[in-house]
């Protein structure tokens, strides 16, 4: 781990870093996060009977077009020529929980972290947005990096995190 910012100068002022240099390389991240609801709230979004719509696909498409406009959000942010961005939800049922992960994707001179956790939580945001008439007590929660790669500081895999990335699809 680098043990300077890199988004201060020597002075301590922000700023955005200089990427002109650095080379091309095809980049990717994956981040995830959790939304808590009541079972019922869930198994109404699984049979369609929101009243504002297809929730999941509603989310995927906010979280896909926050990805796209991360740099206008977060301010030191570079604007990424995105070749890709995956959203995908996984639910349990039972508990009342939905996990959602973005897998965003890059050839550039500078990672797709940001656009990855911008575009979860997005689509968490976007989820409570369309539930909230029937459950105000949703909970989004553990929105973190999961996996990147590529760039001058290669692989980062998290470790220990609870979220359960890849399982029970839902499209």
């Amino acid at each position: 781990m680098p043990e300077e910012l890199t988004h201060f100068d020597k002075d301590g002022q922000a700023i955005m870093v200089d990427i002109g240099e650095k080379p091309l390389t095809s980049r990717e991240a994956v981040a995830g996060c959790e939304i808590q609801m009541q079972p019922t709230t869930l198994q109404q979004i699984l049979t369609q009977r929101i009243k504002k719509g297809d929730v999941f696909s509603v989310a995927r498409l906010a979280g896909i077009m926050a990805a796209k406009q991360t740099s206008s959000l977060i301010p030191l942010c570079h604007p990424l020529p995105l070749s890709a961005v995956i959203i995908d939800f996984n639910s349990d049922p039972q508990r009342g929980r939905v996990t959602i992960s973005a897998t965003a994707k890059v050839t550039g001179q500078t990672g797709v972290e940001m656009e990855a956790l911008t575009a979860v939580s997005v689509a968490a945001l976007t989820i409570y947005d369309m539930c909230k008439a029937i459950d105000r007590e949703m909970v989004i929660e553990e929105i973190c990096l999961l996996k990147k790669s590529g760039g001058k500081s290669g692989t980062f895999i998290r470790k220990n995190s609870q979220l359960e990335v890849g399982k029970n699809r839902q499209t």
